[in-house]
């Protein structure tokens, strides 16, 4: 499925389960929400999408824990976990997704080369993060975030 496909199912499957969708962003800044909410009618299942670019901002919007940072860095499992939590906490959303990674062209490490990204979904049957390696420019791995990030949320929501 495209994008615009994707959207549409998961919003008309959120619709019938009478659920929301809560987004928190850093490496694709606001792509998902962008993608959600272009589709006519979003606003009866997405309310709040939070970009969490810079570390304060996870902290402050959605409660990571800064410990989690200094231990992990903000590309892990354990900070992508804690913001989908946060914004599901935050929004009062039935599901969020989150995602943090290294879209490039620099940032990248011998340990977190560039087109690594850690994505999360916090759900009310529990959560679940997964760790990708993308290729390609920053453009193309923002884009293949926002593709993988749909396509789970798609998938737990049964789409």
């Amino acid at each position: 499925m495209n994008t615009e496909a994707l959207c549409l199912a998961i919003g008309a499957r959120l619709r019938e389960r009478g659920q929301t969708v809560a987004t928190a962003e850093s490496c694709t800044g606001g792509m998902i929400a962008a993608a959600l909410t272009d589709i006519a009618g979003s606003s009866d299942w997405f309310g709040w999408g939070f970009v969490s670019y810079a570390n304060a901002a996870k902290c402050g919007m959605l409660g990571v824990n800064a410990a989690s940072l200094a231990s992990h860095g903000a590309v892990s499992e354990a900070v992508v976990r804690e913001m989908a939590d946060g914004a599901r906490k935050v929004a009062g959303a039935d599901w969020a997704i989150s995602v943090s990674g290294i879209a490039g062209p620099g940032g990248g490490s011998a340990d977190k080369p560039v087109g690594t990204v850690w994505l999360a979904i916090a759900g009310p049957d529990g959560g679940e993060a997964w760790l990708r390696h993308f290729s390609g420019d920053r453009a193309a791995v923002r884009q293949q975030t926002l593709d993988a990030a749909l396509t789970k949320l798609a998938g737990r929501l049964g789409v």
